[in-house]
């Protein structure tokens, strides 16, 4: 009972001085709200309000059609351009299609000679051009069948294809990055407000008056583990709700208690790395360059920002080790697709395995340090 005293002592303790630290609590606000909103309304990944030129050389009825076919949200009017400018307008990015009809277009059309549509695409403009490029192929095979069967509807393909979206019935990017915007935030702010606690104690020359103080280093460890735990587990709590939800309307499929035995679950090991890295940092600007080392591969490798399916096989194996992994993959399957704990316990006891030891070895560390400093 002495020791979880103590803990929990010298937790509120970390609590008094984080709300403190005027840096670190604005950095937390901005993390789960501005930072979110941000990379949800700004990361779009769908077609939208895509910029086209038409070259048209042809001058005849089906060639207008065709370029009154692209229309809005998906593409901008288009805009007439001159043969001649074609490349000085790709050259400048002024467009990011090109739609160039060549002469005699509608004759060679009608007289069943195959034409041929040139489309330029500036694939610089990466997601716009490989969805834009599908989206433009469609809308000119239905005009140009619309125009030769004379009619609205052509008719209809042998076989029917339905398609059902789930999950994200619209395919709105921001669905995903809003979520994933709070997990990369949930493990970069538990490395550095863990890893800041242990630095700035340092730096104060305030861990040896702990040192001789009637506690032990895995009590100061783990103080500081579950107080900024607490901090990023409540940010990420109002952040689902009043963000995610409320703000940017996007709905929560799952069970938001459920998902936040995951968060705590993860922030035990996110903390300890935390920890870790404090222990052989000696200042805030190394730990800052140490933070890079690990917190970026965690993020990016973890499956929230590519697909594990699409990595090389020996990474996407060797991310398994990562409770990043683990966690990304219960936040999906619990707020996307309302998944209940019988589903998602074998990721849970994965992360809990392993962050279990990363722990284990945080604590030996830091018990170790200490004890160099003592």
């Amino acid at each position: 009972m002495q020791t979880l005293s103590n803990i929990f002592w010298l937790g509120t303790k970390e609590l008094r001085s984080f709300f403190r630290d005027w840096v670190l609590l604005g950095l937390v606000i901005y993390s789960f709200s501005l930072a979110v909103i941000a990379q949800a309304q700004s990361n779009a990944q769908e077609l939208h309000n895509a910029s086209i030129a038409i070259v048209d050389e042809d001058r005849s009825e089906i060639s207008a059609r065709l370029a009154g076919a692209f229309l809005p949200p998906y593409f901008l009017p288009a805009v007439a351009l001159a043969p001649k400018d074609i490349d000085r307008s790709m050259d400048l990015g002024a467009y990011t299609f090109v739609l160039d009809i060549p002469p005699n277009f509608q004759r060679d059309l009608v007289g069943g000679r195959k034409p041929t549509l040139q489309l330029n695409v500036d694939a610089t403009a990466m997601t716009q051009a490989g969805i834009g490029s599908g989206y433009a192929q469609q809308i000119l095979s239905d005009e140009i069948a619309k125009y030769l069967t004379r009619q609205d509807d052509p008719a209809p393909a042998p076989v029917s294809l339905v398609v059902r979206i789930a999950f994200n019935p619209n395919v709105v990017t921001a669905w995903f990055t809003s979520v994933m915007g709070i997990i990369g935030s949930v493990t970069m702010l538990s490395i550095i407000l863990a890893g800041a606690a242990v630095v700035r104690e340092r730096e104060h020359g305030t861990v040896e008056h702990l040192l001789v103080m009637p506690v032990t280093p895995f009590e100061i460890a783990m103080a500081k583990i579950w107080a900024n735990s607490l901090v990023i587990a409540v940010a990420v709590a109002l952040s689902l709700v009043l963000v995610v939800q409320d703000l940017l309307q996007i709905p929560i499929a799952g069970s938001i208690p459920l998902f936040m035995c995951g968060v705590a679950l993860y922030l035990f090991f996110a903390t300890s790395v935390g920890i870790f890295l404090a222990t052989i940092a000696r200042t805030m600007p190394q730990l800052g360059l140490i933070y890079l080392l690990v917190a970026v591969p965690l993020n990016l490798l973890s499956g929230g920002n590519t697909p594990l399916e699409s990595m090389p096989p020996f990474l996407r194996n060797a991310m398994q080790l990562s409770p990043s992994t683990h966690f990304v993959a219960i936040a999906q399957a619990i707020l996307y697709r309302g998944a209940g704990f019988d589903l998602v316990w074998p990721r849970f006891l994965a992360m809990g395995v392993i962050g279990g030891l990363f722990l284990a070895a945080a604590l030996w560390r830091f018990r170790a340090a200490s004890a160099q400093t003592a």
